[in-house]
């Protein structure tokens, strides 16, 4: 068996880089957080979930010198048309944690009742086999549910405690990892990418061996 080929992953966020590693760990493939590599953060300055992945896997890319994967993802509530939406991550402010983030949402939907909370996790993956790809693979995953008056659940990260999965009877954070990565909308975006990945026949040319 071959060395699994070694992908940077433009985040420091452990529940990503587990929940991708997981998906990715029948596909002989690496993916190891930036930190890893020194890599400064890239400036989100794009509007849009594609624009945010794109900046972040190109700077990824360049620093390190191997192929790059880049999720930007967030929480879309239709009350708050469609708000936090690219700031889901910052929310309630910069540095906050993930605690600040929910009460934030809690405070901008209180009152507001059951059927007016409808909500989805967005996510939009991309793959840049170099900094200067004119062709990335781009993914996008969606997940419908609706926001909760209080936190439910302990597993997951991010809002998954206040995200009730109506088909499952509980909230993103009671599911195991296994149900959620079968779910989510990154494990969605993350699976297009794998078949994206195999129908090309297998990682393209850039990506090295630890």
């Amino acid at each position: 068996m071959s060395p699994p080929h070694h992908i940077v992953l433009a985040s420091n966020n452990a529940g990503k880089v587990r929940e991708i590693n997981q998906l990715l760990a029948d596909q002989q493939i690496q993916v190891s957080p930036q930190r890893e590599f020194a890599i400064p953060e890239a400036e989100e300055s794009g509007l849009t979930f594609v624009e945010n992945a794109l900046l972040k896997a190109r700077n990824a890319a360049a620093h390190s010198g191997l192929p790059a994967i880049a999720d930007d993802s967030g929480l879309e509530v239709d009350a708050l048309r469609g708000a936090p939406g690219i700031y889901s991550a910052r929310y309630a402010g910069p540095g906050c944690s993930d605690a600040d983030n929910n009460h934030q949402l809690l405070l901008a939907l209180n009152g507001l009742p059951e059927a007016q909370r409808s909500a989805r996790f967005q996510c939009v993956m991309v793959y840049l086999r170099h900094a200067e790809d004119p062709t990335p693979i781009i993914c996008q995953g969606s997940w419908e549910g609706r926001i909760l008056t209080t936190p439910e659940g302990e597993n997951g990260f991010g809002y998954d405690p206040l995200f009730w999965v109506e088909e499952e009877g509980c909230s993103a954070a009671q599911l195991s990892a296994e149900r959620k990565n079968q779910l989510s909308h990154r494990g969605q975006a993350l699976r297009q990418l794998v078949r994206a990945l195999a129908g090309s026949g297998g990682v393209p040319s850039g990506a090295t061996t630890p």
